[in-house]
């Protein structure tokens, strides 16, 4: 999956909103506001505390590289201290970033993020810059390889699975909505083999909504979501199920990206046709909306998501 966008500015219109990639992260908005005014030291901090979380350190360094002149004023941070992996890794983030919006060398960005894998070994951060990189322009054995490498230190990675899925997804596309596509097989997979509390319970749903996006491209399905019939098959119906269940049970609020989740099963049951829980997790994403899977295949995110709202909840 790309990279976020940068957050869009507020509109006057009170019923607009933006999608902010740092979610519900207030310090981390915070944090990178001051990056983007030269001011590191408390993206130092901040990236000191969040130590080996390696699911909340990759979520904050893909978000600070967003900053504007983040990788400029991570230099000025490696200066100052010659031996922070932090100021290497955020530098890494930052081009690959660069890169993927062709103000940057993909070369150049690659071999950042193999200087921080090198300062860093245990830090699956640097490899899912790679990942990032290799999502939208490297070969299907790169994607492959670089997944490998992030596993290998976190099995568990949330932005690594959603990448791999939105890959897979585009894979075969005039084959149509084949139920036995391998996206299905790699969500559910990752699923059996997390723990019972991981979010990637939900991958499934994930990759439910990244093949529609890929077949609907494509031309294969229709471009409402709503009426693509996408949603109702029978496997379909019971990877919702599971997901909601997992969420009634788990509803995992420490971790980092769960409202990435959070839309994606919102979207899904309001597809299916389920508004009242759809409703139940549109109150918990509140003001967090994210542009995918609200925009797919090409809608505009901000008017779908109020559409959603209105549909499930009666408001705009």
């Amino acid at each position: 999956m790309p990279p976020p966008p940068p957050p869009l500015g507020r509109s006057r219109r009170r019923t607009d909103r933006f999608f902010e990639p740092a979610l519900d992260d207030a310090e981390l908005v915070t944090v990178r506001a001051q990056l983007a005014q030269g001011r590191w030291t408390r993206a130092r901090s901040l990236l000191a505390e969040t130590g080996d979380d390696w699911d909340r350190r990759s979520h904050r360094l893909v978000v600070l590289a967003q900053a504007t002149g983040a990788a400029a004023w991570a230099g000025d941070w490696l200066l100052a201290e010659p031996e922070s992996a932090d100021a290497v890794t955020l530098i890494a983030c930052a081009t690959v970033l660069g890169a993927l919006r062709r103000k940057e060398s993909e070369d150049r960005a690659r071999e950042a993020c193999r200087r921080a894998a090198e300062r860093s070994p245990a830090d699956p951060t640097p490899w899912l810059g790679l990942l990032l990189l290799a999502r939208s322009l490297g070969t299907e054995e790169e994607v492959t390889q670089l997944f490998d490498q992030v596993r290998l230190r976190h099995p568990e990675h949330h932005h690594a699975h959603h990448l791999m899925a939105a890959r897979l997804a585009e894979r075969r596309p005039d084959i149509g909505n084949d139920p036995l596509h391998e996206v299905y097989d790699f969500a559910a997979w990752a699923a059996e083999q997390a723990p019972a509390d991981s979010p990637l319970a939900v991958l499934p749903v994930v990759a439910h909504a990244e093949r529609y996006r890929a077949l609907a491209v494509a031309g294969q399905v229709p471009k409402d979501p709503a009426a693509s019939g996408h949603w109702s098959g029978r496997r379909a119906r019971q990877v919702m199920k599971a997901a909601f269940d997992w969420w009634l049970e788990w509803e995992h609020e420490g971790h980092p990206r769960r409202l990435i989740d959070l839309n994606y099963l919102a979207h899904a049951k309001l597809c299916e046709g389920r508004p009242a829980e759809a409703a139940a997790l549109l109150n918990r994403i509140g003001p967090h909306a994210t542009e995918a899977p609200w925009s797919y295949p090409d809608r505009d995110p901000h008017q779908a998501f109020r559409a959603a709202r209105s549909a499930a909840l009666g408001i705009a």
